[in-house]
């Protein structure tokens, strides 16, 4: 899967190829035997028909008149390399005096597979890259121009596409000067030296000429500068006027520029040429400068959760390894295999800390270099990747990649990341440097994606409107999350009490209310959720009931998994949430202050549930909320015991002098009615709250009637 990563390779061609054996059979013809080495394993022609693979001879040879036909091909696949007999033609007088500067060592061309399944068909492939350009300001694809040209003709011709480029009036032929360049032309070839704008020193434009091909004489035909950076084009020899044939220099790379204006023709013909045919191959995929948004497949595929699912079991066991794969096809999806995915396994280490910057600079990007998802995010940075695409990883991304994720380039072409597991160490549980890279990537426009195999269900990270933490929301549900008014339980994980009757009726009862009532907070478009700790007992019942009356049934989960040091009971998460984000054990608080509940309802719970309880009480006081009605369920006696000794002791010691007005905020009901009323007084504007309201020496406000 890495091979594409490598700079300078496309999988369609070879690199350029040596002579290492010339025969003169006469003046105008050389046998010749290339050998091409360092051939990518990738390379498509390996597994091609041998008339799929041709030879592409060097055009700044073609343009002196040269033809290089490639005879025979053999591949020596274990060592990377290709034998390929070649049969060179002089066309013309210049190019006899050039054959005989050709010497052992000298690189003549390359391999070109012309793969069936690469010729582009559709000319909407085409069509779209018009107009565009790379991350350099480089044309996609152009005829003269950066919105193409009306001299570029594109028609369907035998089932592939095919654009007519059509010439500039005259010819291009050469000064007499050019024979004193061959010798240097000849030894730039054994060291591979970019000398074709030399060559065009040598070069001068015959405006009036016109274009007909005699024998024994290289016709240099000109277009307007051509762009190509999306594409492979090559000659249709076929398609030429009868009489007329390309060299065989007619292959034109995805580096093509302005160097692609210049075709050499040859044979015999009265009449003259108008245009240039030339088919398309596709590059990889990963190379192919395409916008998410004109994948089709692709995006069809991430809409069917299976899909997500199957191409997840594609990936290498064990499930502790690290590994990830970067997609930007719905057809590399859909085919996904073991060995596309890249296995990284980082060795766990400890950082030294600033005190050693430079070492622990050093370290950090050691690590960074360890990741599965690195090669990719790299390779996208250094231009290798120019498509944009969804990247699958198994495991959450390590907050130390978020320099590069977030990185331009990076953001640019990452549509969305997908993962498995939230933590190679934690397992189910993100921490709260996770939770920090989860809202800077969504900020940048990075959605997150969790394929939660306990719950079936592809899960996408959303941001609480206007608050610094998310959750994450099955796909269907998200438009309900963001609009949502907040309910919330807190209560026992032990005790569900005997509660629930009540709090449906409440729950209906509110359902009913929007019906009636125009509030920011409750109204017929705001739709509902409520958010429980997501384990058994109390929050277990709060979230059955939210499913049953199809309320957003949420939760923030914390890891309770008891040790030895530890008095907890351990908390399973209930089978009735369906948003939810995780926490780790030590970030009890952090957990706590991301509830941002609208209505909190307390009923009976333990130490838990007493710090729930004066987290909102102070969220009160220091108004860090909106003031809306908390609701305690159940006797006064209880709720006494629990809150009034606490607030008269403040209240005596005049610790909470100001705020003593906390108190009318509670309101302590036991049925559902009661609760109700409280709410619809609150949704009235009836409902008397705040520090100009009365205080209660309880600590709250008992609702009886």
């Amino acid at each position: 899967m890495t091979s594409y990563l490598y700079p300078g390779h496309y999988d369609l061609v070879t690199p350029d190829g040596k002579i290492t054996q010339i025969q003169h059979v006469n003046e105008t013809t050389a046998l010749v035997d290339v050998e091409i080495e360092e051939i990518s394993p990738a390379f498509v022609g390996f597994d091609l028909p041998d008339e799929q693979v041709v030879f592409n001879f060097k055009s700044v040879l073609a343009q002196v008149g040269l033809d290089g036909v490639g005879e025979e091909v053999v591949f020596d696949r274990k060592a990377h390399k290709a034998f390929v007999k070649v049969t060179i033609s002089a066309i013309g007088a210049l190019a006899r005096e050039m054959l005989v500067n050709l010497t052992e060592g000298a690189y003549i061309g390359k391999l070109f597979a012309a793969d069936e399944r690469r010729r582009v068909r559709d000319p909407d492939y085409l069509g779209r890259m018009f107009g565009r350009s790379d991350r350099e300001g480089r044309h996609l694809l152009s005829l003269g121009g950066m919105q193409g040209s009306e001299r570029l003709t594109i028609d369907k011709v035998d089932g592939r596409i095919v654009a007519f480029l059509a010439l500039r009036e005259g010819r291009m032929e050469y000064d007499p000067s050019v024979r004193g360049f061959l010798p240097t032309l000849g030894r730039s070839l054994h060291h591979q030296m970019p000398i074709r704008n030399l060559l065009r020193l040598h070069q001068k434009w015959r405006p009036n000429v016109p274009r007909t091909v005699t024998p024994d004489e290289i016709l240099l035909a000109c277009s307007l500068p051509l762009h190509i950076r999306t594409v492979f084009g090559r000659v249709v020899d076929s398609l030429l006027p009868k009489g007329i044939k390309h060299t065989s220099a007619n292959v034109l790379q995805p580096d093509t520029s302005a160097s692609g204006d210049i075709y050499e023709l040859f044979g015999n013909a009265s009449k003259e040429i108008y245009d240039i045919p030339l088919e398309f191959f596709t590059l990889e995929p990963h190379r192919e400068h395409v916008f998410f948004a004109d994948r089709d497949q692709l995006q069809e595929c991430l809409e069917e959760p299976k899909a997500i699912f199957d191409a997840f079991e594609t990936a290498p066991g064990p499930k502790e390894h690290r590994t990830s794969v970067f997609l930007v096809k719905g057809s590399q999806m859909l085919r996904l295999k073991s060995d596309d995915w890249i296995i990284r396994n980082p060795t766990q280490q400890s950082f030294p800390g600033v005190a050693q910057q430079v070492r622990q600079a050093l370290m950090v990007d050691r690590y960074i270099e360890q990741q599965p998802s690195y090669p990719f995010l790299k390779a996208i940075e250094s231009g290798l990747i120019t498509s944009q695409g969804v990247l699958f990883t198994r495991y959450f991304p390590s907050p130390l990649m978020k320099r590069m994720l977030l990185s331009y380039y990076v953001q640019s072409l990452l549509m969305r990341i997908y993962f498995q597991i939230p933590s190679r160490s934690e397992g189910y549980y993100f921490s709260q440097e996770d939770r920090a890279m989860l809202l800077d990537l969504v900020t940048f426009g990075i959605p997150i994606y969790w394929a939660d195999e306990s719950s079936g269900q592809i899960l996408e990270y959303v941001q609480r409107p206007g608050k610094t933490s998310g959750m994450f929301v099955p796909l269907k549900k998200v438009e309900i999350f963001k609009q949502a008014t907040f309910f919330g339980i807190y209560g026992s994980n032990l005790v569900e009490g005997n509660f629930e009757k009540e709090l449906k009726d409440l729950l209906q009862g509110v359902l009913d209310l929007k019906e009636q009532v125009d509030h920011p907070l409750l109204s017929k478009e705001i739709p509902l959720a409520l958010v429980t700790g997501g384990g058994p007992g109390a929050m277990e019942m709060g979230n059955r009931m939210a499913k049953e009356l199809d309320i957003l049934s949420c939760a923030n989960i914390v890891n309770f998994q008891a040790n030895a040091d530890q008095v907890v009971n351990e908390q399973r998460q209930n089978p009735y949430v369906e948003a939810k984000m995780t926490y780790r054990l030590d970030q009890l608080v952090e957990r706590q202050a991301e509830f941002y509940l609208d209505f909190p309802i307390f009923v009976m719970g333990g130490i838990g549930t007493d710090f729930e309880f004066a987290l909102e009480e102070l969220r009160h006081k220091v108004g860090s909320r909106k003031f809306t009605p908390i609701l305690l369920f159940g006797p006064p006696d209880y709720w006494r015991s629990k809150i009034t000794n606490r607030y008269q002791c403040n209240l005596n010691a005049g610790t909470i002098k100001g705020s003593e007005w906390v108190s009318n905020n509670f309101f302590c009901v036991q049925t559902g009615k009661q609760a109700l009323q409280v709410y619809k007084d609150y949704f009235t504007g009836k409902l008397d709250m705040g520090p100009d309201a009365p205080i209660f020496k309880d600590g709250f406000v008992i609702v009886s009637n």
